[in-house]
């Protein structure tokens, strides 16, 4: 079992940068394909970028392909979504999410076990 827990959320302007974090306070995420999703509240969860086990592969929605990166140091347990290049549209609450394994790697959110408690994301135009 895993704990996610994400931070780096704050509100920036269009064409900014940020970084999440995505950390696990309890277990280690080096068994766990992660996965970066977003939604705003009462919305389904949008794919936004995975990372297998060992970091070899990686999946990137279209909308974000090009200006976002997902990267992760299993030795400080946690994984990183760097977002160049943002957009009003790219306004969301962020979560990570873990699947026990690199055959739970997906661009579905129904794939993934254990979920963070989510950080909000806000761009301004």
């Amino acid at each position: 079992q895993v704990q996610l827990v994400e931070s780096g959320g704050v509100a920036v302007q269009a064409g900014g940068s940020l970084s999440l974090s995505c950390a696990a306070s309890e277990g280690t995420i080096n068994s766990y394909a992660i996965g970066w999703f977003r939604a705003a509240p009462g919305q389904k969860r949008e794919f936004v970028a995975a990372i297998s086990r060992r970091g070899g592969t990686i999946y990137y929605a279209d909308s974000v392909k090009g200006r976002f990166t997902i990267s992760r140091d299993n030795a400080k347990n946690t994984v990183y979504l760097q977002m160049n290049s943002l957009k009003p549209e790219d306004t969301d609450v962020y979560y990570c999410a873990a699947g026990r394994g690199d055959q739970r790697l997906s661009r579905e959110s129904h794939e993934y076990d254990y979920w963070g408690q989510g950080t909000q994301v806000t761009v301004s135009s």
